[in-house]
C-alpha cells in the first residue's frame, strides 16, 4: 500500500469512547507507578538518614544518580520511539524499571542501592515521554488537553500515594517493601499493556501505510459500535522521511525547543528540588521519621488536586497560558512558603506550593512540550527537553544542600521561586497557543516545505 492513510483526520474525528478509554487507563496506570517507583526515594531517603545508611551528602549522591538514569531513559526513549515505534518504547521501559524495583528490595548496601536505581531511573525517565507523546497522538484536539490533564491526575496521585503508603510501611517494615510494591505494579502494567497498538499517525510518517491503515480500520470499527462516525477532515501532512536529530535546532524550530527545555528545567527541578527534601529537612530539624512522613504526606495532597484542576481548565485556557499562570502560581507560593514558621501555615503553604508545581508538571512538562513538535521528531523533542531537565536536576541537590547548610531552608526556596518566574516571562515572550489545533497544524514546517493545512477538500485540490 502507498497511498496516505489520513490517520491525523481520521483519528482527531473520533468521538472519545472505548479505545481512547482504553489507552488512557492503560498508560495511566503506567504513568502512575512511574511516579511512584521515582517519588519513594523521599520517604526511603529519610529512613536511611535515620537508620544510619546514609546522610545527606549520601542522599544527594543517590538523588544525582537517578537522574543520571532518568536523562539516559529520556533521551533513549526519544531516540528509540521516533526510530522503532511508540509501542516498543512504552513496554521496554517498563520492563526495566519494574524489574530494577524489584531487585532494588534485596540491595545488600547503599552502594548497590544507587546502583540498581541508576537502572530504574533508566526505565523511570522513558515513561513520561511516552506517556504524554502518546495520548497526544491519539486524543482529537477538542479533548487533548483534557486527556493529558487525567494522565497527570494519575501521574500526581502517586506522589499522594507513596507517601500515604509510606507512612504506615516504612516505620512497621522499613523501606524494603516500598520497593517490592512499585516493582509488582510496574510489571503488572506491562503484563496489561502488552496488546496496546503503536501509533497510527507514527506509522504514516514513517511511511508504514498498511500497518497504520490496518489499526486505523481496527479503531475505526470499534468506535462505530457506539454509533455513526463524524465525517473525516482530511489533513495534508508531510511525505514520509526520516529527519535528523538536528532539525531540532534547525530554523523554526529551535525556539521551541528551547522553550520545552527551559519548562522541563524547572519544573524538574523545582518540584524534586522541594518534594524530595521535605521528609530529609523535617528529620533534620528533629521530628521524627513518622510525624515527617506525616507532614510530607498531607502536603503531597496538593500533588493530586494540582493536576486535578488542570485536567478540568486545560481546553478552556489553553497549555500556553496554564503553563504561564502555574509558573507564576509557584513563584508566589514559593516566596511564602519560604517565611512561614508556625506548623499549621508550613502545611497550607507547603499544600499550595506543591499543588502548583503538579500543576505545572501537567500543563507544561506533559501537555504542553509534546504539543510542540511534529511527529516525526515528537519522542526526540521531548526526550532531549526532559533529559536536559533531568541533567539539571543532577546538580540541583547540591545546590539544595549547600544553599541550606550555608543560608537555611528559605534560600532554596528563593532559588526554586526565581525558576518559576523566569520561566513564566519566557513564554509570555516566546510561547504559542497549541489549545483546540491538530497536531499536524501546528508542527512547524520543514525546510522547504509549506506549513501544513487542513481542510475538507485538501485531497480533492491536489
Amino acid at each position: 500500500m502507498t497511498t496516505p492513510v489520513n490517520a491525523a483526520g481520521r483519528l482527531d474525528r473520533l468521538p472519545m469512547g472505548a479505545f481512547q478509554w482504553r489507552i488512557l487507563s492503560l498508560i495511566g496506570l503506567g504513568m502512575f507507578f512511574d511516579g511512584f517507583d521515582n517519588q519513594m526515594a523521599a520517604g526511603v531517603l529519610g529512613a536511611l538518614v535515620k537508620e544510619g545508611w546514609s546522610n545527606m551528602e549520601t542522599n544527594a549522591h543517590y538523588i544525582s544518580i537517578t537522574f543520571a538514569g532518568l536523562a539516559i531513559g529520556a533521551l533513549m526513549t526519544g531516540l528509540v520511539g521516533d526510530r522503532f515505534g511508540r509501542r516498543f518504547a512504552y513496554q521496554f521501559n517498563l520492563l526495566i524499571f519494574g524489574s530494577m524495583c524489584l531487585l532494588s528490595m534485596l540491595a545488600p548496601s547503599m552502594t548497590w542501592l544507587m546502583a540498581m536505581r541508576f537502572f530504574m531511573g533508566v526505565g523511570i525517565g522513558a515513561e513520561y515521554v511516552c506517556g504524554y507523546g502518546m495520548v497526544s497522538e491519539f486524543v482529537p484536539p477538542q479533548r487533548r488537553g483534557w486527556a493529558l490533564g487525567l494522565i497527570s491526575v494519575v501521574s500526581m496521585a502517586s506522589t499522594f500515594a507513596v507517601n500515604f503508603t509510606g507512612l504506615f510501611v516504612i516505620p512497621a517494615l522499613g523501606w524494603r517493601p516500598m520497593y517490592l510494591i512499585g516493582g509488582c505494579g510496574a510489571l503488572w502494567v506491562w503484563f496489561l499493556r502488552r496488546k496496546l497498538p503503536d501509533s497510527p499517525r507514527w506509522l504514516e510518517a514513517r511511511g508504514r501505510y498498511e500497518e497504520a491503515e490496518k489499526i486505523m480500520q481496527d479503531i475505526e470499527a470499534e468506535a462505530s459500535k457506539a454509533g455513526p462516525l463524524p465525517p473525516v477532515t482530511s489533513v495534508a501532512a508531510p511525505a514520509p522521511a526520516w529527519v535528523p536529530i538536528s532539525i531540532l535546532f534547525s530554523r523554526g524550530v529551535v525556539t521551541r525547543t528551547l522553550l520545552a527545555m527551559a519548562v522541563c528545567i524547572t519544573c524538574l527541578v523545582g518540584s524534586y528540588s522541594f518534594s524530595y527534601w521535605v521528609p530529609t529537612f523535617f528529620v533534620k530539624q528533629g521530628l521524627s521519621v513518622t510525624k515527617s512522613l506525616s507532614f510530607a504526606t498531607v502536603m503531597a495532597l496538593g500533588s493530586s488536586l494540582g493536576p486535578l484542576v488542570g485536567m478540568l481548565t486545560s481546553d478552556w485556557i489553553g497549555r500556553r497560558r496554564g503553563t504561564m499562570f502555574a509558573a507564576l502560581w509557584c513563584g508566589v507560593f514559593a516566596l511564602a512558603y519560604s517565611q512561614q514558621t508556625d506548623p499549621a501555615w508550613v502545611l497550607i503553604f507547603g499544600f499550595l506550593l506543591q499543588g502548583g508545581m503538579s500543576l505545572m508538571i501537567g500543563f507544561g512538562l506533559g501537555g504542553y512540550t509534546p504539543e510542540l513538535f511534529a511527529t516525526e521528531y515528537r519522542f526526540r523533542g521531548s526526550g532531549i527537553a526532559q533529559m536536559t531537565g533531568r541533567i539539571a536536576v543532577i546538580a540541583s541537590p547540591y545546590m539544595v544542600v549547600s544553599l541550606y547548610d550555608n543560608y537555611g531552608l528559605p534560600s532554596v526556596l528563593y532559588a526554586i521561586a526565581s525558576l518559576y518566574l523566569l520561566l513564566a516571562l519566557g513564554i509570555l515572550l516566546f510561547g504559542i497557543e497549541t489549545n483546540q489545533r491538530s497536531l499536524e497544524s501546528i508542527a512547524p514546517a520543514r525546510d522547504g516545505e509549506a506549513a501544513v493545512t487542513t481542510s475538507r477538500s485538501a485531497e480533492s485540490a491536489a
